[in-house]
Order: structure tokens, then sequence, then C-alpha cells
């Protein structure tokens, strides 16, 4: 049957949406082309081995320390009843507002000498004798502790999804034969959740593989780290490009294993008995130890950091004096939205492409298009310069061609390709959300529409995206927070003399006065915290019975 025109144009956008997001792996793979033997002797006699140890040895302890909070708090919270539980439900996701970067700020500051836990400690024991007692958070331990506080909700949130609807048939007949409620979790809930706990720790993973600030700030030289240093301070843009695509490489293995945690296992519920597994009641110590548990990782990684921003900024006058932050914000908040809109509206197509004709170029655009979020920003960045670069020279010959004055860098200069990298890097997001929105859409809907005669575009208008405005709104709240957080991509691709929240902080913590930068900070953490309680409004289910 031959396609309508809505169909050609929403496929021929599908297409380059998924080109442009392909575009910078291609420049990075031209680039490593080019030559660079003396610096692979200097690389390989001083920075790998370091780079890849710090990066194996980050990543595993990250990814340790969320799975042992973000499992064990989802368990005790799905799994029992006890005080505090509905307090933890909202503040357990609540770090995911808190960028790696300003935690590392946030921690650094104090628990170094004089810092605020150094002053209180010196209150019961000679100054020179506290320093001893403090952590050295400039430090690989400190990166894993930092990091993993910030990130675990990403396992809490998949591993609580996969615990709370636990089937009655299986805790019921684990109690017949005797098992205890750690042998039930340990041999029978925490496989059935290995899919779940596969997915979040491959977001930390990524995560933490696209985090510079945090790792460059407490000293851990890191595989981003030694890209970063490659490219500006020994000014080696194929040196660069080939360590990117080793990267790319590693990143690739993280995805591996991540399907192959899902790999072969299935959890559905049984038909004849759906029943979910009732709350255990957790009364006395028991209860107050399972809430003190759950509530420790959440004040560290969120009510710390923001009680720390707030503090600097009143005590420093940041609200009240007039500063350089709300230009910032002022930049930040224009190149966020200008994302977000196009993220959402290129999402919509690509989806739509797929739904109206599903074809092999339709599902390979889809893929291709969700794949840009396993892309780290400073990647991102360094793969854009090419074709931004390249762009920028075609249009100014065109220009000169026709008789006019040159203007300039028009692409880098005015911000677009921050606006690039943002939606290629956030895509995923859209997509996915609109993705699951189409799907709760049954096809009948859009059979009885063409029944009646309604072309395509008005099927779109006033039947499928009246209903899927949930998921659009979920899509612009959380591509507009990621794109208010994203440091590495922003901070390579600005314009001259623009500054974010974001490179703000990053400037003033490179200066060493971070605290400067506090009300920056808070307001990127303000702006992120109504996302993370909207995402977490639907995070349980009813009680059941005991």
């Amino acid at each position: 049957m031959k396609n309508s025109r809505p169909e050609i144009i929403a496929t021929t956008i599908a297409a380059l949406t998924a080109l442009a997001v392909a575009a910078p792996v291609i420049s990075i793979a031209m680039l490593a082309l080019q030559p660079a033997p003396d610096l692979w002797q200097h690389l390989i006699a001083y920075v790998l081995p370091q780079a890849l140890r710090d990066t194996a040895l980050l990543l595993f302890g990250v990814g340790c320390v969320a799975l042992g909070i973000g499992a064990g708090s989802a368990w005790l919270i799905s799994s029992h009843e006890f005080p505090g539980r509905a307090l933890l439900l909202w503040l357990m996701p609540l770090p995911l507002a808190i960028p790696t970067y300003l935690a590392a700020y946030v921690y650094v500051d104090l628990f170094e000498p004089l810092g605020l836990v150094h002053r209180a400690l010196a209150t019961t024991m000679p100054l020179r004798d506290a320093v001893a007692w403090l952590p050295t958070m400039r430090s690989l331990p400190g990166a894993i502790f930092v990091i993993g506080l910030v990130l675990y909700p990403y396992v809490y949130l998949s591993a609580r999804a996969m615990f709370q609807h636990r089937s009655a048939e299986f805790a019921e007949a684990a109690k017949v034969l005797g098992a205890s409620g750690w042998t039930t979790f340990r041999r029978i809930s925490l496989p059935m959740a290995r899919p779940a706990l596969a997915v979040g720790l491959a977001l930390v993973s990524l995560e933490t593989l696209n985090d510079i600030g945090a790792s460059e700030y407490l000293g851990v030289r890191t595989l981003t780290v030694s890209i970063f240093t490659t490219w500006l301070n020994r000014g080696s843009l194929a040196g660069a490009a080939q360590l990117s695509l080793f990267m790319l490489a590693i990143i690739g293995v993280l995805i591996a294993m991540e399907r192959a945690g899902r790999r072969n296992v299935s959890v559905e519920f049984s038909a004849e008995n759906p029943r979910l597994a009732p709350r255990t009641l957790l009364v006395g110590i028991k209860g107050w130890l399972a809430f003190v548990a759950c509530l420790i990782p959440a004040l560290l990684g969120f009510a710390v950091p923001v009680l720390y921003l707030l503090r600097e900024s009143l005590r420093r006058g940041l609200l009240s004096s007039e500063t350089s932050v709300w230009r910032d914000a002022g930049h930040t908040i224009t190149l966020a939205a200008i994302a977000t809109a196009i993220a959402l509206l290129l999402g919509l197509i690509v989806i739509i492409a797929q739904r109206w004709q599903s074809s092999r170029l339709t599902n390979l655009s889809l893929a291709v298009a969700q794949a840009g979020y396993a892309l780290p920003g400073l990647v991102l960045a360094l793969g854009l310069l090419t074709p931004v670069l390249a762009i920028d020279g075609a249009f100014n010959t065109l220009v000169a061609w026709l008789g006019l004055s040159s203007p300039g860098l028009v692409m880098v200069g005015s911000g677009a390709a921050v606006v690039i990298a943002y939606v290629i890097r956030f895509l995923a997001v859209p997509t996915g959300f609109i993705k699951a929105g189409f799907e709760r859409i049954p096809l009948d809907y859009d059979d009885s529409a063409r029944t009646a005669g309604a072309p395509q575009l008005t099927t779109l208008r006033r039947v499928q995206l009246p209903l899927l405005q949930p998921a659009l709104l979920g899509a612009v709240i959380v591509v507009f927070v990621d794109c208010l957080k994203e440091l590495p991509a922003t901070l390579l691709l600005r314009p001259l003399n623009v500054e974010t929240l974001a490179t703000s902080i990053y400037q003033y913590a490179s200066r060493g006065s971070f605290e400067e930068g506090s009300l920056a900070a808070l307001l990127i953490v303000a702006a992120s915290i109504g996302p993370v309680a909207w995402l977490t409004r639907f995070a349980d289910v009813p009680k059941g019975p005991v």
C-alpha cells in the first residue's frame, strides 16, 4: 500500500533525527583515524594505567554502594510496614535532584580542615587532633561514597517497582517451607529482581562514566577526566577521540552486561491467583531500625547538601544581593527550554513514524534515537565539534559567495551547539515516555478514526495527543531538569562569555570558592525536586492484607 504524505514526512524526519544522533559517533571515529603516536606513548606510560584502574574501581565501588543502599531500602519499604514508611516513600528518590558535582563540592567543604565538621570536632578536642578524625574526601573512596549516595535512587526505583509486585504465591510457599525473611529475600526476591537491578546498575554506571565535575574535583583520574585533559591540556583532538572510542567500547560492554542480566528472566503474575504479597509489620526496635537504615542515605544524599547550600546562601547574603546568578539562570532556562521543545517534537515524530509505518527504517531510527543517552556529555561534545564547525564554515562560505559580510561562528556563538547536544543526549527520554504512552492507546482507536474517514493528523490531534498529555508532561519535566544539570557538554560547547548555572558553579569550584555559587546550586536543586516528587507519586501500591 502506498504511503501517505504525512507518513513519508514523519519517516524522513525520523531518519534524519537518527542520523543526527549518530553523527557525533561517526565524527569521533573519523577523528580517531588521525595518527597520534607520540601521544599514545605518553598515555600508555603515564595516563591509561591509572585511568583504567580508577575507572574500574569507581564503577565497581559506586555500583556496590548503589546496589546495597538501593536494593536494601527498596526491599525494606516494599516488603514491610514500619513507622515513617510513608515519609521515606518521598525521601528516598530525592538524591536524584542533586547533581554528582554538587554533592562533591559540598562534602569536600564540609570535611576539609577548618570546615564545618572540623570546627564541630574542635569543640571537644584540640584543633590539631581533630584533623585526624576527618575523612579524606579528595580520594577514590571519597568519590565512591559521594557518587554512590546520589545515584542509588536509580537502583532503588527499579528494584522497588519489582519488589512491590511480588506474587503472594511465592511468599506463602516460602513461609510454608519454613524460610526466614532473610532467606526469602536472598533466595527468591533478589533473583526475581535481577532484571530490574541490571537496569538500575546500568544507569548508575552510565551516569558515573558521564561525570567529570565530581571525579576531577575529588582527584580521581577516570577515563572521562583523561579525555578532558588530553583534549584541552595536551591539545590533541585525535588522542581524545581515540580515548572516546575506547570509552564507547566500555559502554557497549556495560549495555551488553545489562541485557545479559535481563536475559532468560521473566517474572509473570499467576492468572489464577494474581494477589500481591502482603507487607510484613515490623514493630518495636525492628521497625525503628528499618526506618533509620533507610533514612540515613536519604539524609546524606539530599538533606545534607541542601541544608549546606541554604546555609551558605543565607550566610553570604546571596539571596538578596545582586549577583550574576539570575543572568546565568536566564541562560540556563533559555537553553533548556529550547532543547526540551525540540526534543519533545522530534521524539513525538520518531514514535509516530514507527506507529504509522512499522518498517526496518523506522524501527532503526527509533533504536538509534534512544541510544543518545549512552553517550557521555564530554564524548558528545567532542563528537559534535567537527560537524558544528563544518556547518558554520559552509554557512560562511555561502554568505561570502553572496557577497555579504561573514557572520562568524553562528552555531557555536549562538548556543545552538549546546541545544543540539542536549537534544541528542536526552532524546531517549521523550521517545521512552511517548512510546509508553502510545502503548496504552489501543490500536482500535486508530482503526475507528480511520473508518470514520479521519486523516492521520486529525486522529493524532483530536484522539492521541489528548491521551498522551501525561506522558508528554512527564517528558517535558525530566528533559528540562536534565538539561539544567548537564555540565560536561555545556562546559565545552557554550558560547564565549556565556555561563549557565552548572558552568557557573564549576567556575566557582575551580577557583576554590564554591560557596559563592551556593545560590546557583540551590536553584538547580529546587528546580529538580518537583520532577523527582512527580515521578514518585505512583510509587506505592495498596497495602493489601497482612
